[in-house]
């Protein structure tokens, strides 16, 4: 991807959809050829801010003023390295710490080595990563592809737990050579009792049409631990979420047990074989769920329209879509 294709990438989206920075080429729909990911090896280097939002909540943003809950989708290839500047606009220490990358302890993002941003001030962190490979010593190392995240460690307490609670995390997609791409990827957040730290029973519900490739990406943060459940669809229990062939021995699943600062992803064709609808997700401990951890996975049929559904009686709160194409 050249340069103007990036920028292009990094700066589309508006309030309501967090941007994503994506390195790889555009996918096409799931009717069509699947367009895959290319070999990484780019230096890229991106502006991220750190702000306070409404309600005490905090968030990051590729510009002043725009900051999201969840934070903007970082994607790269395996190979890559990032450079981010980071700016911190609050009047609080902060930081910026990842995980599943590679980065030199100036990068950690952690009051112990001194690498958090001071109010005002700005910050270099770099973050590389690499192909599975073998090592000298004959052992293999595994790649950097994932779905991984990144947070703050600083805001609140020394590990930032006033700062995750408030919203200051985001999603991280580390691809290898050849993963397929899907058309769009959404973000689901549970943080302690909430999701994407919205109010209980508001969401965010999530919308596509059948046929479409749709990623997600799942990741918690807080006390608890809880279940992830999608109505209607499945997904292989390993890296990418989608088998290799028919001797795959990846369990299908459609729930999973996650803890505090886990994730994982997957990618789903809308609607396939069950059709449109209002599908739900939630967390299935069922405490949870009762007390709001759920939301709407909107399938619409190609004419638009979503069987049996009345979206005036659910609020709709589409905070952490990322679309591809």
């Amino acid at each position: 991807m050249d340069r103007r294709s990036f920028n292009r990438r990094v700066l589309l989206g508006g309030a309501a959809v967090a941007t994503s920075l994506s390195l790889a080429p555009e996918s096409a729909g799931a009717d069509g050829p699947a367009r895959t990911a290319p070999a990484g090896g780019e230096v890229r280097h991106l502006k991220l801010y750190a702000e306070k939002l409404p309600d005490g909540q905090m968030g990051y943003g590729l510009a002043k003023g725009e900051a999201t809950i969840p934070g903007p989708l970082i994607e790269l290839n395996e190979g890559d390295t990032l450079h981010i500047e980071f700016e911190n606009t609050m009047d609080v220490p902060v930081s910026l710490h990842v995980h599943g990358l590679d980065y030199e302890i100036s990068s950690d993002g952690t009051r112990l080595s001194r690498s958090d941003v001071e109010p005002g001030g700005t910050r270099t962190y770099t973050w590389r990563t690499h192909a599975p490979g073998r090592r000298k010593d004959g052992t293999w190392r595994a790649g950097s592809a994932g779905y991984w995240h990144y947070h703050d460690h600083v805001v609140g307490t020394e590990h930032g737990t006033g700062g995750i609670r408030k919203g200051l995390y985001g999603p991280v997609i580390v691809r290898r050579k050849g993963d397929v791409l899907p058309d769009r990827t959404h973000t689901i957040v549970f943080n302690d009792l909430l999701v994407n730290n919205k109010p209980a029973h508001s969401g965010p519900d999530f919308e596509a049409t059948v046929g479409d490739r749709v990623e997600f990406v799942v990741i918690t943060h807080g006390e608890y631990y809880h279940t992830f459940h999608l109505h209607g669809h499945r997904w292989a229990d390993n890296r990418t979420g989608a088998l290799t062939g028919p001797d795959d021995p990846s369990q299908v699943i459609d729930n999973k047990i996650v803890g505090p600062a886990d994730s994982f992803g997957f990618q789903v064709i809308a609607g396939e074989g069950v059709g449109a609808g209002a599908w739900m997700y939630h967390c299935h401990v069922q405490s949870h769920s009762d007390m709001g951890m759920v939301g709407l996975f909107l399938v619409k049929k190609a004419d638009g329209t979503i069987p049996g559904y009345d979206p005036h009686e659910h609020a709709s709160g589409d905070t952490g879509e990322h679309a591809h194409g």
